[in-house]
């Protein structure tokens, strides 16, 4: 009784959370949301998160991903249970948020997808941090990202992401040299991750009164929202294979190029071309820059290449 009443004391915030240490010090990537973890002040910045972007929501975001919030019935005043998110979400399309104690290694991740699973952080932001965090939280994953989980052919493109990183899998088992299959497979990761960023992260598409957002990094961000849509300084070009993978993400400041697609089907046809580029050795040299491969990232693709 007295752990639970200090894990409680201290809630879930971002950076802040025993519950969430304790399990990363245990090697627990699944978790549970203990929801009675929540503080107020937890419970608070949800609401102001919440409150301050929804009427950008209604001008700037796509109409898929306003039917998905009231399809999720995603609450304004209150943290989701994911639990409650999953029992409306799996009936639409088969997804499902999966708690998680933290960064999930790149392979888990898009084989996370393919199963129509949804790696989710439980911790939210701090309160002198709701304009940006470095890393993801509840609100980003669960208010920028899931309510489009809920469309089905937006659904089918991160499937196809998952079956892409089995693609990398089967390439990466077909070189017999060690060190250049760390290249190509490096390569290979650096070009599916920008790929991902400027799409499901950081994308725009065609609506029926203009541009509007899909993506979730622009979804869950009250500033870049309206920024992306609106301000002179971004370049907004047309998507097209060859800058999505070479070009260079820009990770702490605000998108300064973002892509457009047509629609989720022309995305999923780029998703297509992306696994033939992958296996006609298109991938194998992309230009250098961010994002960095890290080491968990490179062998979890290794892993899963050499797993018995």
């Amino acid at each position: 009784m007295a752990i639970a009443q200090v894990l409680s004391g201290q809630g879930l915030t971002t950076g802040k959370a025993p519950f969430v240490e304790n399990a990363r010090s245990r090697g627990d990537l699944y978790i549970s949301q203990p929801y009675e973890l929540y503080s107020e002040d937890n419970q608070e910045a949800w609401r102001r998160l919440y409150a301050r972007i929804r009427p950008r929501w209604e001008r700037y975001a796509n109409d898929h991903f306003l039917r998905g919030i009231e399809a999720l019935d995603l609450p304004p005043d209150r943290i989701p249970r994911l639990t409650e998110i999953n029992r409306r979400l799996k009936p639409l399309t088969g997804f499902q948020a999966r708690p998680v104690s933290g960064y999930v290694p790149g392979f888990i991740f898009f084989d996370c997808l393919r199963r129509r699973e949804f790696p989710t952080t439980i911790t939210i932001r701090p309160a002198e941090k709701m304009d940006y965090l470095p890393e993801p939280d509840i609100f980003h994953d669960v208010a920028g990202h899931v309510p489009m989980h809920a469309e089905n052919a937006f659904a089918d493109v991160l499937v196809r992401f998952g079956d892409c990183a089995h693609t990398a899998v089967e390439m990466t088992a077909a070189v017999p040299d060690p060190a250049e299959r760390a290249r190509r497979l490096t390569s290979i990761i650096k070009a599916m991750s920008r790929f991902f960023w400027f799409t499901v992260e950081f994308g725009l598409m065609r609506g029926p009164g203009g541009i509007v957002a899909y993506g979730s990094g622009l979804l869950s961000s009250y500033g870049e929202l309206q920024h992306a849509i609106e301000s002179g300084e971004v370049q907004r070009y047309p998507a097209q294979m060859e800058w999505l993978i070479n070009q260079g993400a820009e990770i702490d400041r605000y998108q300064p190029l973002l892509f457009i697609v047509d629609s989720f089907d022309h995305l999923f046809d780029m998703v297509d071309r992306l696994e033939r580029w992958m296996r006609q050795g298109k991938l194998n040299n992309v230009a250098p820059g961010l994002p960095e491969v890290n080491e968990r990232d490179l062998q979890s693709f290794l892993d899963a290449a050499f797993a018995d």
